[in-house]
């Protein structure tokens, strides 16, 4: 059974730092695509980026210029570095990955990735 498993979530002051990481387990695919999605309180859940095994990357403009996606060099492991953060990034935040292929560099919404991590919550508050 595949697995994602994330890790990072915290409080912390507006303007602070957080990096999360999410890691994809017993996950065959030669090709895959890591992404974070989030909820914040009362509103639908959202892309924030994803980045391809590959390489390619691709932000919801709310983060770009804040947010970085990385990946581990050797093994399924994806992290989001989070810069200048504000109330308004508070949420749940999420790990996904599809059942097969890559993003290409492109955003994409939920209906494309079928395996989701149980979340990790975020909170910047003063």
């Amino acid at each position: 059974e595949v697995r994602l498993v994330e890790s990072g979530g915290d409080w912390v002051r507006p303007g602070g730092s957080l990096k999360l990481s999410c890691e994809l387990s017993r996950f065959s695919a030669d090709q895959y695509c890591m992404a974070w999605f989030r909820q914040a309180p009362g509103k639908s859940r959202e892309a924030v980026a994803n980045i391809d095994d590959n390489g390619p990357t691709a932000y919801a403009l709310p983060a770009r210029g804040r947010f970085t996606i990385s990946k581990d060099k050797y093994k399924p492991t994806a992290y989001l570095q989070m810069n200048n953060l504000t109330p308004d990034d508070t949420g749940r935040y999420y790990c996904a990955a599809p059942l097969w292929g890559r993003c290409g560099g492109q955003m994409r919404g939920e209906h494309f990735f079928q395996y989701w991590a149980h979340g990790t919550q975020v909170t910047v508050s003063a």
